[in-house]
């Protein structure tokens, strides 16, 4: 990581702000404050094709990640 260029391949931070907001929504609700500012990290890093494709993989039951 080049920290000159903070924005470059932010694809990780990405995949676990999107992780951690299904978890705190399954743990505390999908109302609950909280879980908003991770759903805010997750939309203003991630691709709206990834967040598209990891919902229908989250509904069919082949997501990658530990929600």
């Amino acid at each position: 990581m080049d920290f000159r260029f903070p924005s470059t391949n932010q694809s990780k931070h990405c995949f676990t702000r999107y992780v951690e907001y299904h978890k705190c929504v399954s743990v505390k609700g999908q109302e609950d404050s909280d879980c908003d500012k991770y759903a805010r990290y997750y939309r203003s890093l991630c691709p709206s094709e990834w967040i598209e494709r990891w919902n229908e993989q989250r509904e069919s039951g082949t997501f990658p990640g530990p929600l």
